[in-house]
């Protein structure tokens, strides 16, 4: 007998979050991603989210270190979350690391971890769209072209 068993519960775990970074990167890259902005010290700049959970988020900014300023951690910030042109969700947050990164087009960011000020009337709406993202990537299915729908 092999000594080897196959846990199914943690492989499946790893294909729904494999699947939810999948949609976090189509969904920040087409959709949340270019209208998001950091509000900070009376600047508004745009960055990108990488990564978003229940407890907070990452998120990158282009970075030259000659020109800019790093955010320092235990900084909060607030971000702003647009799903339309002018509509938005203010999410308050605390920086809790930041760290200089390459990313595969050869272009360097500064990436942050943040955590969520949960206590904020805001965040219930943000924390429905990070449930809804957990959700998708659980009983999504992939379209494979069948004719045929099958609910599970």
């Amino acid at each position: 007998m092999t000594d080897k068993v196959l846990d199914f519960n943690a492989k499946r775990e790893e294909n729904i979050e494999q699947k939810r970074r999948q949609f976090e990167r189509i969904l920040f890259n087409n959709f949340l991603g270019a209208y998001t902005v950091v509000d900070q010290g009376g600047s508004i700049y745009p960055v990108s989210l990488v990564d978003v959970s229940r407890e907070g988020c990452l998120f990158q900014v282009p970075w030259n270190m000659e020109r800019d300023t790093q955010i320092e951690e235990g900084t909060e910030i607030t971000m702003r979350m647009y799903f339309t042109k002018k509509s938005f969700i203010p999410v308050v947050m605390e920086i809790k690391r930041g760290q200089e990164h390459v990313d595969e087009d050869g272009q360097t960011y500064m990436q942050y971890g943040a955590e969520f000020d949960t206590s904020m009337p805001s965040f219930q709406a943000v924390e429905s769209f990070i449930d809804f993202m957990y959700k998708f990537a659980e009983h999504s299915s992939l379209d494979k072209g069948s004719q045929k729908v099958f609910f599970l």
